[in-house]
């Protein structure tokens, strides 16, 4: 039985931290229609201005608390939170690109709650998933590369037995695990290092779950993760 396990080494750096996790089952994730979830992202995108109410971007509160967690761990220069990259976007009113179902609901959900959202093919995991401290040594190829880029020691990462599925926490995502058209089976994810955000986790969690439900059938199971549940079985 494969398991999502949060080590101990990362609750020693954030110890409030919550993880919101939507086990789907049986999923349709093809594309129907190149712009079915353009109206969806576009709503968000406005949405998500409601959460950068200080013109300097780096200033707003759902920016700082990401900043200030990447701060606690080592991570290649200029990687940022995947929720700052969005949000940046639509700060710059720059559009946010349609990609494959599941991956436009999650960024719709991400943006509309600031929260960073992730996702990845379960069928595709070797071995249980961790959220822990990098080695150092884990193999990691991300979209549009060829050559693999070990995160650092110490960096917090998302790895199974055969590498890394995603560095510096959020950042950036194995090509070997990411969501494709014929995933059937995914493992979502939603974060937050901010504890007065709970609610809005909670909120986030379930709407992505019926956003997925509704549209590419299937069943998906919740759970939420905190310092005092940190093991999950996901098959």
């Amino acid at each position: 039985m494969k398991k999502f396990i949060i080590e101990d080494d990362f609750w020693d750096i954030f110890p409030d931290a919550k993880i919101g996790v939507i086990l789907c089952k049986g999923i349709d994730n093809s594309i129907k229609e190149e712009t079915q979830y353009l109206d969806m992202l576009e709503s968000a995108e406005k949405q998500a201005l409601k959460h950068l109410p200080d013109e300097n971007f780096s200033d707003n509160k759902v920016i700082k608390v990401w900043r200030e967690a990447f701060q606690e761990f080592k991570t290649k220069k200029g990687a940022r939170s995947s929720i700052e990259a969005l949000l940046k976007r639509a700060h710059n009113g720059k559009g946010i690109g349609a990609i494959n179902p599941l991956v436009d609901m999650y960024n719709s959900i991400s943006l509309r709650y600031a929260l960073p959202c992730g996702g990845e093919d379960m069928d595709k995991f070797a071995g249980d998933i961790r959220l822990t401290r990098a080695l150092g040594d884990e193999d990691f190829i991300t979209l549009g590369s060829e050559k693999s880029e070990p995160p650092y020691d110490g960096e917090v990462v998302y790895k199974d037995d055969e590498g890394a599925i995603c560095r510096c926490w959020n950042w950036r995502e194995s090509v070997r695990t990411m969501l494709r058209e014929e995933t059937s089976n995914a493992f979502l994810c939603i974060e937050s290092v901010d504890p007065t955000r709970a609610e809005d986790l909670e909120k986030a969690i379930n709407e992505l779950a019926e956003l997925a439900e509704k549209n590419l059938g299937g069943e998906c199971r919740i759970a939420i993760m905190d310092n005092n549940k940190r093991k999950l079985e996901i098959e």
